[in-house]
């Protein structure tokens, strides 16, 4: 089914939910047998034989918004698993034949904690490594009270109508999907107490204001949604990877599952929080999701997979995340960006090294520099992909031109869009060619993530401008050519904001002072003191007073390049399986230790960040809620980097501490340098609090 189709399909989802379970609240009197005998007039049983997933998961997350266990998933699997006999399939199709599916061996005498029990008219048993699955009606259920409404059922089968065959990798599949519903269904439930928190954080008064101006409302409600939208789109790949029979499939499943196992209640919970005594009594929706949420996670554990997790899949396997995909176009550029650096790989992977001129020479021979730019600026008109594909290659094998390449997004692209012809000629060429080296005149002693408040003034002299003030943390100031400066020419203008000019001025111009400061990653920031600096005004770049566009455009690009740390962690991730499979994974250790459950976790997040990264660049120049994605990103990326650093010290011990020059150092020192680079992903192109409060004004809190 086309997306489109998709879509149609869930709106007749809705229709049909709105007649039969309506609202969360429905749950504890609602027909669900009568909801199952209207889904099969509807087709949403006959799915797994058209091999419509995507339908499929679409109506789950319906189902899961109104807390409704409809098993769709378990006739899909059914339908799936039988598919030689018709009859029965056809008994599915049309309701009459109600199947509830489990893991087992198909003898058991009873079924514990199965939803729709009760409906349900023949019980479907699989062993989890494949073997022979067996379908038994249905003769005794028993309703049992607790957390789950409508109640989970003990249910008492007869003896076997149908016994099938099912090879291993068919039966992991079957449990795969039966996860997935389970997930779905809860991140679902959790999305909707999420969006009825938000409506009222919008409407709620307390102390004389709109609850959403709070600071912890806002900070809250932006985790919530960072956690909503990474983990709808890992199921979105998910499905697809399903579908197209990709090879990483169901290892792209399981972290879309693992994710939504630990995001989903911290979502339900964070909406309680916001909606406090509101959400607390079944008068209202939330109790009813807050049970859907912990009743269909709990079921996960009803079934396991006979490969493990994910650590297991990874640690015991050979591979790693499953691949992103940009494209026909993107992925061609991606393996002529892999043989070039192969070409070059002396020069590689070594931590906290400069720009190495002579791969930067090649790099900006083959036009790489600027790829995007259209031709007349010497570019190729490129798509962002192959940028895309560039940075993520380029900052996954360690490659010595980072800073060149950040030059194209943080410079070069604002003279391109805001320069005038004269700047463009002068500009553009010494960023093709990887020859501009700049810094960034943004923060200062009182104006760091608030950029609008700078006050480094900028006064009029005739064709010139005369610069005082100060900025700080102006990395790499000592080193730089140029800086990228922001000043105020109008110390008057309201907004703040309007009264910012963007100059590209000479670091060797008289009256500019650099003092250096070494950062916790070894890094050198610097103090710059601007005394009387006198800079022509044809160094001015876009209009007088309208410096904060070409700033925030600018700081897109950052911070979507800022993205490339879900590379940087990706490679770390890698370097951190290869070494827990040295001695049959024993830095590891076995299945269901602590350090598993630690790579578990940073492979979710990692996986995580990318689909964020990903989603951010589709989304740049659409709507402002589209455009989340990439401040998302960027704070998960960079709490993500912090606790990678943490944990690999809780799984390799004292040696991952050990930086590049020590002996026995694992990982190159990139797990050492890592940990200490990650304070500055959090408070770099401003911090996380603020991206969070940027996060909860786009979903309509007040400021």
């Amino acid at each position: 089914m086309t997306p489109d189709e998709v879509s149609s399909f869930a709106q007749s989802v809705q229709g049909t939910l709105t007649r039969h379970w309506p609202g969360p609240v429905t749950a504890p009197e609602a027909d669900l047998l009568k909801l199952w005998q209207s889904a099969a007039e509807q087709g949403w049983l006959e799915l797994g034989a058209a091999g419509a997933l995507a339908a499929a998961v679409a109506a789950v997350r319906e189902l899961g918004r109104v807390a409704c266990p409809l098993p769709v998933m378990d006739a899909f699997v059914a339908t799936r698993l039988l598919a030689h006999d018709e009859n029965l399939i056809d008994g599915i199709g049309r309701g009459e034949v109600r199947v509830v599916a489990c893991v087992g061996d198909g003898s058991e005498p009873q079924v514990r904690h199965l939803d729709a029990g009760r409906q349900a008219t023949h019980l479907l048993t699989f062993p989890a490594a494949g073997g022979t699955a067996v379908l038994r009606p249905v003769t005794q259920t028993e309703e049992t009270a607790g957390l789950a409404v409508p109640a989970w059922s003990t249910v008492t089968p007869g003896e076997p109508a149908l016994t099938m065959e099912i090879a291993a990798d068919t039966a992991d599949e079957a449990v795969v999907l039966l996860r997935l519903q389970l997930a779905v269904r809860a991140l679902a439930a959790a999305e909707h107490a999420h969006q009825m928190a938000v409506e009222h954080a919008t409407q709620r008064r307390q102390f004389g204001k709109i609850i959403g101006s709070f600071g912890a409302v806002q900070q809250r409600t932006a985790t919530c949604q960072i956690d909503v939208g990474a983990g709808n789109l890992l199921v979105a790949d998910a499905v697809q990877a399903l579908e197209h029979n990709l090879p990483d499939r169901l290892l792209s499943a399981e972290i879309a599952i693992e994710h939504a196992r630990t995001a989903a209640p911290r979502v339900q919970l964070g909406a309680h929080h916001t909606l406090a005594a509101i959400g607390y009594f079944e008068e209202h929706d939330a109790p009813w999701l807050f049970r859907r949420v912990h009743g269909d996670l709990a079921r996960l554990r009803n079934l396991p997979r006979a490969c493990g997790d994910v650590a297991d899949t990874l640690v015991e396997g050979t591979g790693s995340l499953p691949k992103g995909e940009l494209g026909e176009t993107g992925e061609a550029f991606r393996t002529e960006v892999r043989a070039f650096f192969d070409m070059y790989a002396e020069k590689l992977g070594r931590i906290e090294m400069g720009e190495d001129a002579e791969l930067v020479r090649a790099v900006a021979d083959r036009g790489w520099l600027g790829l995007t730019w259209p031709e007349e600026a010497g570019g190729r008109s490129a798509p962002l992909s192959e940028q895309v594909v560039l940075n993520e290659e380029a900052a996954y094998r360690r490659a010595p031109v980072i800073k060149a390449l950040g030059a194209v997004s943080l410079l070069g692209d604002s003279v391109l869009r805001h320069g005038t012809p004269q700047q463009k000629e002068r500009f553009l060429p010494l960023v093709r060619n990887g020859q501009l080296t700049f810094c960034l005149g943004y923060s200062e002693p009182e104006a760091g993530s608030d950029l609008a408040s700078l006050r480094t003034r900028a006064v009029r002299d005739g064709e010139d401008w005369v610069i005082n003030g100060q900025k700080l943390w102006t990395s790499g100031g000592h080193e730089a050519d140029w800086v990228w400066l922001a000043v105020r020419t109008d110390p008057d203008a309201t907004p703040r904001h309007a009264g910012i000019t963007m100059f590209l001025v000479p670091m060797n111009t008289p009256g500019i002072t650099v003092q250096q400061h070494r950062a916790l990653s070894g890094e050198i920031s610097c103090t710059v003191f601007y005394d009387d600096v006198r800079v022509p005004d044809d160094l001015r770049v876009g209009e007088v007073n309208a410096g904060w566009k070409v700033i925030t455009d600018s700081l897109a690009s950052e911070r979507v390049a800022m993205g490339n740390i879900a590379a940087v962690l990706h490679r770390q991730l890698d370097d951190l399986l290869a070494l827990a499979r040295q001695g049959s994974g024993a830095a590891a250790g076995p299945r269901g230790s602590h350090a598993r459950a630690l790579v578990t976790e940073l492979a979710v997040g990692v996986q995580a960040t990318r689909v964020l990264v990903a989603a951010g660049l589709q989304a740049a120049g659409q709507s402002s809620s589209e455009r989340l994605a990439a401040p998302m990103a960027g704070v998960l990326a960079g709490e993500l980097a912090e606790r990678f650093g943490e944990a690999v010290l809780d799984i390799l011990g004292p040696d991952a501490a050990l930086s590049a020059s020590a002996p026995g150092a694992l990982g190159g020192g990139a797990f050492e340098y890592g940990l200490r680079l990650s304070i500055m992903y959090v408070v770099g192109g401003g911090t996380n609090d603020i991206q969070r409060g940027m996060i909860a004004r786009g979903l309509g809190l007040p400021r």
